[in-house]
């Protein structure tokens, strides 16, 4: 039984090593990081936050405001996927989270004039993905999305 916990501790540290999404959330949510909290933490201890499985989504209430922490999670997963979209694009990119204390909103990411990525957000109270991959696998979706857009409209992407 103890094999197996190692092995996933070994196997989320080289995913976390080895995805340039992940290792960016991290850089941007200790970005937010005042009192330097997160310093000494490991990567992976850092991300856990985003990881939320079914069953305990089901067991967050949508009834309440959506916590400031869950908003600080939100902002920095989208400030990671526009910092991404910068490196494979050398644009300078824009964050705004519109959200309601109902937990309702978008997310928008753009450069220029030009909309690289536009989600709306539902049920925020309960943001997250069920494993660090997933989490990965969308963040690596937007930006890829996003840069795709910028590449094909360049003029419009441009200030």
């Amino acid at each position: 039984m103890s094999s197996t916990p190692a092995a996933n501790l070994e196997t989320t540290t080289s995913i976390v090593e080895e995805n340039a999404f992940l290792q960016e959330l991290v850089r941007q949510i200790r970005a937010q990081d005042h009192y330097g909290v997160y310093r000494s933490w490991k990567d992976e201890l850092v991300l856990a936050p985003f990881v939320v499985s079914k069953e305990r989504k089901r067991q967050i209430s949508v009834q309440g405001d959506v916590e400031s922490a869950t908003q600080l999670r939100i902002l920095c997963f989208y400030r990671a996927v526009a910092a991404c979209i910068e490196k494979e694009t050398n644009q300078l990119c824009q964050v705004v989270i519109d959200l309601s204390h109902e937990g309702f909103g978008w997310a928008l990411v753009w450069s220029g004039r030009l909309m690289a990525v536009a989600r709306t957000l539902r049920d925020a109270q309960r943001f997250g993905y069920e494993s660090l991959e997933k989490l990965a696998a969308e963040g690596e979706k937007l930006t890829r999305s996003g840069a795709e857009a910028m590449k094909r409209f360049p003029e419009v992407a441009k200030l």
